[in-house]
C-alpha cells in the first residue's frame, strides 16, 4: 500500500445534492421543501422544543418548587478536615489561603466549618462561618475562631 493509492471507503464519499436548479434535476420546484408552511420558507429556525403546534413539554409539566434568590452558599469543611489540614501542615493557623492551597476550596466559595469529628490540636480557625457545635470544639481544644 502507498500514500498516493488510498482512497475512501466506496459509497462513503457521495456528492452534494444541488437541490432548485430546474425540473430536469428532480430536485426543482419546490427545492425538497413541500408546500407552503413554515419550514417552506426562508429564514425559517425551528423553536427549541417545538412539538407542531402540540403543547410543548415543559409547558404540559406542573411547575414545583422555589428559589430563593437570597440564598448564601457555603462550602462545608468538618472540624476533622481543619485538623487533618493543621497537622498535616504543621499550621497553628488554618484561613481561607491555606484550604485554597490544600485544594479544599475555590478562590470565590465560602466556607463553612462544621462540628463532624473531633479536634485536638489548639488551631486558630478563620471562615465565613462557623456551626455552634464546630465554635464549642475548637475553643475546648485551645483554638480560636475568627468570622470574616
Amino acid at each position: 500500500m502507498e500514500l498516493n493509492t488510498i482512497r475512501p471507503a466506496v459509497g462513503s464519499v457521495t456528492r452534494e445534492t444541488r437541490i432548485g436548479r430546474g425540473p430536469g434535476s428532480g430536485k426543482g420546484g419546490t427545492s425538497t421543501r413541500g408546500h407552503k408552511g413554515a419550514k417552506s420558507r426562508s429564514g425559517y429556525s425551528r423553536k427549541i422544543g417545538f412539538e407542531g403546534g402540540q403543547m410543548p413539554l415543559q409547558r404540559r409539566l406542573p411547575k414545583f418548587g422555589f428559589k430563593n434568590i437570597n440564598r448564601v452558599a457555603y462550602k462545608a469543611l468538618n472540624v476533622s478536615d481543619i485538623e487533618a489540614l493543621a497537622t498535616a501542615n504543621n499550621l497553628d493557623k488554618v484561613g481561607l489561603d491555606e484550604l485554597r492551597a490544600a485544594g479544599l476550596v475555590t478562590p470565590k466559595q465560602l466556607v463553612k466549618i462544621l462540628a463532624k469529628g473531633s479536634i485536638s490540636k489548639a488551631v486558630a480557625v478563620e471562615a465565613n462561618a462557623f456551626s455552634k457545635k464546630a465554635e464549642e470544639a475548637i475553643t475546648a481544644a485551645g483554638g480560636s475562631i475568627s468570622k470574616i
